[in-house]
Parts: structure tokens; sequence; C-alpha cells
């Protein structure tokens, strides 16, 4: 909402607050002043002239020869340039000295041959927008009226001399989108009067009624409207005043008739349309919902195609507006118009927004349907624009309004004690104080024994509630007037929880083993969102998705750490380790919202290390990544509930993956994608790693105990076993653990041996084993019994046999 300083000043003294002070107490109360506006900023030396001769350049076809007089001892000759400058005319005149916007400085010219002292402006020269300037001058000079005084301030006359304050209104705020609203809360804060425009006119012996009916088929969707007709206008411009203060508010002027409908507008909050009565074609108004596909012309020139869900105006059978929105191109006042017909409307907010949303129509009236508006002032506001068109247009106001009136609306009547007040604000303000905050407001008050009991004006919507009233007395007795306490309570350190602690290690240990950590997008294509999920689910597929390849939310995050190699291998980073910790969204049919989970992925592809002294290169391969993974686990103390297990999975290799199993439940996998993925990403070797998170990090595990250095030696045994080449090595060496009891301290595999030495169904697999005992030396026979029970385990569960 653009603010005039002067404009304002009508309606409540301003005496002795500049625009910055006022602008600073505005935003203090509560309503942020988003700027302060010098609308004469920089600006020096332009007067009124008067255009005593015109005559063509006699070297330059597009420039004049004007003879001006400034309010000088002597006229001056200006050359001019504008098509639209003629004898006679009052116009501004920047003189030799003259400042104008942008540091531009007035000199003495010679422009082809011919002398120049000084300017004549355009509005825009003037520092005014060009989309706010009238159409008939849009193009040339601005043309002052006759009666203006000739070498006078030109400055003033366009009220120039001005300061606008631009308020950022909140959208509970509606009661400020108008100048009488802003002057009820800066009367409030200042402690003045708000003086109220007066209306009257001269009424005509015939009835409105005679003219017009009204008929509402939408009664919910238009509870309140009211018709005014004003005969015998003649259309022209508006007084000089009102066209600035429409300018100053960012409304570009047209003519009288329309000008004050806008003027009202913003004068009282109440959006107003002005029908060409003898265009209407009829002598009814009908307002209902439009049939689809209807219709209509609007005075954008532009036509669109109406739906069910919008609300017209009609003459009885075709559209004539786009109620709350726009009017139409087939009732628009023109300059032959002579009979008028006045609309003030209360339009419910949700039917005007959903017509301007569906045409992408914004304008000043919708916004202010939209947020709201006061009922109370729908019928102020038509008197009092038929008052300004009977003296600005010279028109004839018929007797009476034709209205339909159903609305119902009562003041809220909200109730608040002085104790309630002050608990909540932590002040000792006293119950006079607290009335005279209200009365302040013109909130209707009544005081008893420190209730207060309110009747909220039917302006302010916004306050329905007693913790409404409080904070109108908080911000009128002033923030800055509150006292800062601090509550008072026991100190609670903040300390992660479990699960958070556990996370936290996790990132710190897969950076120190190399990765870095990655964060994408939760939003992937419908066709990559189930790609190498751990858990099946429904699709999540928004209704309005930014674009194809960001309209499904993600079941992994490998798909997306894939793209992140793609990119990085493009700008030549071949060797990439990263990971991500985030959430997917797993769909559940019956239900509408899918459940959160968080999920570990990892990519790794490339040199795992590169040793350029020494000549060594390690490549990424299944082994590195898995041991990064077992060593995540032994940090985290699962060492011994986790098992990995051959496994098919789509998209990756069938022989270099692995299943991840926790307590013999799946928790994730690890392997190398598929030759055919990798060739469809033009990728090289790469191993990828999903895990679920949440279920890893939730197992309770006991805390971990470091064991002394034994003091005593221990006794190692190697054995290479024949098993059937299908036996995971894993199964043999959980039951390798398991057999070896408490002694058996380390199990590590050192060799597997497929060829020609044994049968072709066939493998060896060599183990390494270890043994000892913290508090003795072990003996051979110790060691020899427990060994021997390993080696009958192995041979009973899996026919594993010694090569010999």
């Amino acid at each position: 909402m653009l603010v005039s300083y002067n404009w304002l000043n009508e309606y409540v003294d301003l005496n002795g607050v500049s625009a910055d002070e006022l602008a600073e107490r505005i935003t203090r109360s509560g309503i942020e002043v988003e700027g302060v506006e010098v609308l004469n900023e920089g600006i020096k030396g332009v007067v009124i002239g008067h255009v005593l001769e015109r005559e063509q350049h006699p070297n330059a076809d597009k420039l004049n020869k004007c003879l001006v007089d400034v309010g000088e001892e002597a006229p001056v000759q200006i050359i001019c340039g504008a098509p639209n400058v003629d004898k006679g005319q009052k116009v501004a005149v920047a003189k030799v000295g003259a400042v104008l916007p942008g540091n531009f400085k007035i000199k003495r010219a010679k422009l082809r041959g011919e002398e120049s002292n000084g300017m004549i402006c355009s509005l825009q020269e003037l520092g005014i927008e060009s989309k706010l300037v009238a159409k008939e001058f849009s193009e040339g000079i601005f043309v002052f009226p006759n009666d203006v005084e000739v070498g006078t301030d030109a400055l003033a006359y366009l009220s120039r001399n001005d300061y606008v304050l631009e308020l950022g209104l909140t959208p509970n705020r509606s009661d400020c989108l108008s100048m009488l609203g802003v002057a009820y809360e800066v009367g409030a804060i200042l402690g003045n009067e708000v003086k109220w425009p007066k209306s009257s006119y001269d009424v005509s012996e015939e009835q409105a009624s005679n003219y017009i009916s009204v008929k509402v088929e939408a009664e919910e969707d238009n509870p309140l409207y009211v018709a005014k007709i004003v005969k015998n206008v003649k259309i022209g411009p508006s007084p000089l005043w009102m066209q600035t203060r429409l300018m100053a508010a960012g409304i570009r002027p047209h003519n009288n008739v329309v000008d004050i409908t806008n003027y009202i507008l913003l004068e009282y909050g109440q959006p107003l349309h002005a029908f060409d009565y003898d265009r209407l074609g009829s002598k009814e108004i009908l307002v209902r919902r439009a049939t689809e596909k209807e219709k209509i012309v609007t005075l954008d020139d532009a036509e669109r195609t109406l739906s069910s869900e919008h609300l017209v105006i009609t003459n009885g059978t075709e559209p004539i507006a786009l109620a709350g929105v726009m009017g139409g191109l087939n009732s628009e006042v023109q300059s032959d118009t002579t009979t008028v017909l006045i609309e003030s409307a209360y339009f419910k907010g949700t039917t005007v927004r959903r017509a301007s949303k569906d045409h992408g129509l914004r304008s000043e009236a919708s916004a202010r349907f939209e947020k709201g508006i006061d009922p109370n002032r729908t019928h102020e506001a038509a008197e009092r624009a038929a008052a300004l068109m009977a003296e600005f247009a010279g028109g004839e106001v018929l007797e009476g309004s034709v209205e339909v009136n159903t609305i119902s609306y009562e003041p809220k009547v909200v109730t608040t004690t002085l104790s309630k007040i002050n608990s909540v604000l932590g002040t000792s303000v006293t119950a006079s104080e607290v009335k005279a905050i209200f009365e302040n407001l013109k909130f209707e008050v009544v005081e008893d024994n420190e209730t207060f009991t309110v009747t909220v004006p039917t302006r302010r919507g916004d306050i329905t509630i007693e913790e409404d009233l409080v904070e109108e007395v908080a911000r009128l007795y002033g923030y800055d007037n509150i006292p800062t306490t601090l509550p008072i309570s026991a100190a609670t350190p903040g300390v992660l929880s479990t699960y958070q602690a556990k996370r936290r290690k996790v990132r710190s240990f897969l950076e120190g083993a190399g990765l870095l950590q990655t964060i994408t997008y939760s939003l992937t294509s419908k066709e990559r969102a189930k790609q190498f999920a751990i858990e099946d689910g429904k699709e999540i597929v928004l209704a309005m998705p930014m674009s194809e390849e960001r309209s499904t939310l993600r079941l992994s995050l490998v798909p997306h750490l894939l793209e992140v190699v793609q990119h990085n291998i493009a700008r030549q980073t071949h060797a990439n380790s990263i990971y991500e910790i985030g959430s997917v969204f797993v769909g559940k049919e019956g239900e509408e919202l899918p459940e959160e989970k968080e999920r570990l992925s990892g990519v790794l592809t490339g040199l795992w290390h590169s040793h350029q002294w020494q000549g060594e290169k390690k490549a990424v391969d299944f082994y590195v990544a898995k041991g990064i993974l077992d060593g995540m686990f032994e940090m985290l103390g699962l060492t011994e509930r986790v098992t990995y297990r051959r496994a098919e999975l789509d998209r990756l290799h069938p022989g270099r993956t692995a299943e991840i199993l926790l307590n013999d439940d799946v928790v994730g996998y690890v392997g190398q994608l598929h030759p055919e993925t990798l060739k469809e990403l033009d990728l090289p070797e790469t191993y990828v790693f999903e895990l679920a998170l949440q279920t890893i990090l939730n197992i309770e595990t006991e805390e971990i105990k470091y064991e002394p250095i034994p003091r005593f030696p221990s006794i190692s045994r190697d054995i290479a076993l024949v098993i059937d080449r299908s036996t995971p090595a894993g199964d043999l060496e959980k039951v390798i653990r398991t057999a070896g009891g408490s002694l058996l301290k380390e199990v590590r595999i050192f060799d597997l041996y497929e060829g020609d030495k044994i049968a072709e169904d066939k493998k060896s697999v060599a183990y390494s084993l270890r043994y000892y005992h913290p508090d003795h030396t072990l003996t051979d026979e110790e060691v020899t019994k427990v060994h021997e029970k390993v080696l009958t385990a192995l041979e009973e569960q899996f026919g594993a046999t010694l090569r010999s």
C-alpha cells in the first residue's frame, strides 16, 4: 500500500511529525514501512510556463520553436520536440540552472542553430513512471489546466512536494488497504482524531429504481450489491489533484468517472465499478455464477472462458463484468458516456480469488476483496462516488439506491482483563492506559473492575479473540516499552540423542575413510524412483511438479548419487567416493502420506588410492566397498551381528553383489553396477551400497570395551578347506567362530583357489585361525582340542575336507 503523506494529513493531523518519523512510529507499532519516497528529490527550478507562440523550427522537421512566459521580465525561447506542444498551453518548464532527476542540469544551448533557454518537460522527465502517465500525455508534454498561475512552482501543482510511504502489509491487516484505514492506525499511534470525508449532492427527482433492477442468484458469493445511477455526466479529465494522488498511489489516470472509482477504492478500501448505462443492453443487473465455457471480453480486450466457479455481473443474459476482478469491454465508460451505473458490492473473497487466479488477473479490486473489505463502507463509498461525479463530472444523481442486501454481520465482542494483558506482556500497564489505547483505536470499550468488553468495528476483521486485544495493547503501548525478561527455569544442557550421536559417528567414520558427503534432491523422475530401492513401496507423485525429472518422491538415494558421479566424471574428476544420509519416502497402499525413512548410500569408482612415488595404484573393487562397511559396523559394535549373503538384485552385477543382514534381517546391499547399467550411464566400474540407517542405528548395542594387549603368546593354525563352489565363505567363517568358542580370537581368510588340481565343482578356501587365553600360555593340547572341534563342525555342516 502506497500512502501519500499530504493526502493522509487531510484525515489525521500530522503537524510536527515528519514523514520519516511517522514511518518509524508506524513500523514500531507493528506495520512495516518498507520505504519513504521523496517525490521531488533532486528536482529544482521547474515552474509553470505559458506558451505564447509556437512555430516550426526552421532547420528541423520534428522540433518546435516556442516563446514561453515563465513569470520573468521577458519571455524565453525554448526549442521543444514534443509533438503535442502548442500555443496557449500551460506547461512545466525547467529553467536554465534547473536540475531534473538523475542530476540532469539544464543549460543554455543551441539546437540546429536556434537558441534554447530551458526545457518544456513531460511528466516522465519529472520522475513519474511512464505507466502512470495518462495516455494523452504519454508521448508528449503534460498540459496544465488554464487556471494555474504562471511562474509558480510546477511541482506543487503536480503534488510532487510530497512523501510516499510504502506499507508492507501482512494479509491480516487488510484494514490498512485504504487511506481511511491508515488514518485510523496513525490516529491511534499519535492519539489524534480521524476526520471523515464529507459527501453531499443535490438529488434528482427521478428514482434510480426506474432505471435499474438488481437480482442476485448467488447470494452466498454476493450478499450485498448496491447500484446508483448518475445522469448527464460529461467525460473529461479528473481534477489535477485527484490525478496526482492516483499517480502517487501507483494508479494511472483515465477520465473523471473512472478516476473517481479508483480514488474511492484508495480512500475507503471499497472497490467500485462504473458501467456505461446505455451500453448495458437492459435495465436489469443479475449476479450469478457463470455457465461452463461462457465467454466474456474484459477491459484489457482479452476474451476469457468462464466456469461455474466464477461469479459474473450480467445484464440479465450476458456477462458485463467478472465480479470483483475486472469489468467487461461491452459496458466500458467511454468518451461519449452520459449515464453511469455505479456498482458497490461485497463479494466473497474465495470466489474472487479463484477467478483472479484462473485468469491471471490481479487487480487492486481483487486484492481487497480477497483479503476482506468492511461491509459497513459499501453504501458510504457509493454515496461518496456519486457526490464526486456530481461535482467533477457535472452529473445528476438519481434519488435512492437499488440494492440486494442479505448480508449478516455483527461487530465482534471480545473480552479481556488487565491481569491477562500484564501477565502475557510482562508489563504493569494500568486500566486507564489500556482503555485509552482501545479508545484511540476507535473501539467501543466498557471497563468493569479491570475487565474490558470491546466491541470491534467491522473494519478490523483481524480481531476475533482475546489474544488479538492483547496484541493491540502491546503494539500501541510500544514494543520498546515492554521489559525484557528471561524465563526462570532449571537449566538443562543440550545433548544429542543416542540416534543422533551414532549418526554423527557414522558421518565421521565415512569421511575419515575418504568419502565425501553429498546432498541431493528428494525428488526424481517416475522412471528412476524405484531403482536400487531396499524396500518396495507405492510411488508418491506430486500434483504440480516443477518438471518431469522432479515429479516423484525417491525410494532410494543411489540414482541421484550416480548423477553426481556422472557430473563429476564429465568434468574430468574420475575418482569418486561419495556418500549421502537422507530420507526416502515409502508409500503404503490405502494411506495418503508416505513413511519417511532415513537411508545411508554411497558410490565408489575410479582409483581408491594412488602412490606415484612407490608406483602403487589400487582401483575400487567389491572388497574396498565391503571393507568400508565392515569398519563402520565394527565402530558401531555390530560386527558379530552382521553377515553378508550373495544376492542377485536388479541393475547390480550378479556375481559381485551381497545383501547385508543384521540379526538375519536384510538391511541393505553392497555391489557392483551391472555392465548393462554401466553402459547405460556411461560409467566405469562402479560400486554402490545402501543401508536402512534407522534400523541399524536403533539396534541396542553394548558399550564397546577395549581389551588390554595380551600378556601371553597366541597360537595360529592355518587350514585349507575343500568345499562345494556354491558354499559362501561367510557361512564357513560363522561356523568356525561358533565352534572355536572363547579361545578363538581371530579368523582371517587368506586364499581362494579354483583350478585343475581340484574337482570342477569344488573350491579351496584357506583360513588363518589365531587362539589365545588372557590368563595363561595355551598348550598344544588345549589348542588341538578346540581346533579339532572346528574341523568336525565344518565337516558335519558343509562336508568340508582338508586340502592335502
